[in-house]
C-alpha cells in the first residue's frame, strides 16, 4: 500500500510508471477511444485488480481469472458507464455490486458521486468492504438485499445481476422521479429488460460498450413513480 500512496502524491503529475496492468487499462481505454485515465487514479486501478486476483482464489468473485480480460471486461465496461451516466447525479446504487463493476469505478471515476454498493453474498460484501478500503474511495457497502434499503437515489445500476429481469423492476422502484437506470446487459436482452423496468422510463440512445459481442448500457429516466 506504501508503493501505491506514494503514487497517488501529485496527482495526474506524479512522474513515476505505472505497471503493466495500469498501463494495458489505458492502452484498452485508447483501442476504445476512451480518454485514458491519469496516473494516479490508473493505480488505484492497479490496486483493485491485485485485490481481486488475491481473493478470487478463495471467493468466487468472477469466472473471468486472466488479468487482461478483467481488465477489458470489468474495468473498460466499467469506465465506459461511469463516463456515460449524465451530469448532475449525487447518489448512486450498484444493485447486486458482486466484485464491485460498475459501482466501484464509477465512484473512482465520478468522485462526486456518493456510491453505494449492495451486496448480499457475505464474502463479497467482504471483499468490497476491503476494496474500498485498499483503493481509498468514498463508497459505502451495504451488505444485504439493495430491496431492504428503503431509500431511493438518484441512479441505479445493474451488470450480470442473478435473475435480471426480476432484479431491473426491483431496482427502478430504487430510483426516485426524475433519476436515472442505467442497465448493463446485451442488445439481444435489452428489449425485455427495459419492459422489466416499466413504462414509467423514458429510454436514452442506448451507447455500446467497447469489446463487442453486442455488450450496452442503457439509460432511462424516471418521469412517473411506478407501480407496485
Amino acid at each position: 500500500m506504501a508503493a501505491s500512496a506514494d503514487r497517488r502524491v501529485g496527482g495526474a503529475g506524479v512522474s513515476e510508471e505505472l505497471d503493466s496492468a495500469g498501463l494495458r487499462l489505458n492502452e484498452l481505454l485508447a483501442e476504445a477511444g476512451l480518454e485514458p485515465l491519469d496516473t494516479a487514479l490508473a493505480g488505484r486501478f492497479e490496486d483493485y485488480l491485485s485485490l481481486i486476483i488475491r481473493w478470487n482464489t478463495r471467493v468466487n468473485l468472477t469466472s473471468i481469472r486472466d488479468k487482461g480480460e478483467i481488465l477489458k471486461r470489468h474495468f473498460v465496461e466499467s469506465i465506459a458507464c461511469a463516463r456515460a451516466l449524465p451530469e448532475g447525479i449525487k447518489t448512486l446504487l450498484d444493485f447486486g455490486s458482486g466484485a464491485g463493476f460498475p459501482g466501484l469505478p464509477i465512484a473512482l471515476c465520478r468522485p462526486e458521486i456518493a456510491v453505494t454498493l449492495a451486496e448480499s453474498q457475505g464474502k463479497k460484501s467482504a471483499f468490497l468492504h476491503e476494496a474500498v478500503r485498499v483503493v481509498e474511495v468514498g463508497a459505502k457497502v451495504y451488505a444485504g438485499r439493495a430491496e431492504e434499503l428503503g431509500v431511493q437515489f438518484d441512479c441505479v445500476t445493474l451488470r450480470a445481476v442473478d435473475k435480471m429481469g426480476l432484479a431491473v423492476k426491483a431496482a427502478g422502484k430504487l430510483v426516485r422521479p426524475g433519476g436515472w437506470l442505467a442497465v448493463m446487459t446485451t442488445g439481444g436482452e435489452l428489449g425485455a429488460l427495459k419492459d422489466a423496468a416499466g413504462a414509467g422510463f423514458i429510454w436514452r440512445e442506448t451507447v455500446l460498450l467497447p469489446g463487442g459481442a453486442e455488450r450496452v448500457v442503457a439509460v432511462g429516466l424516471r418521469e412517473v413513480s411506478l407501480l407496485d
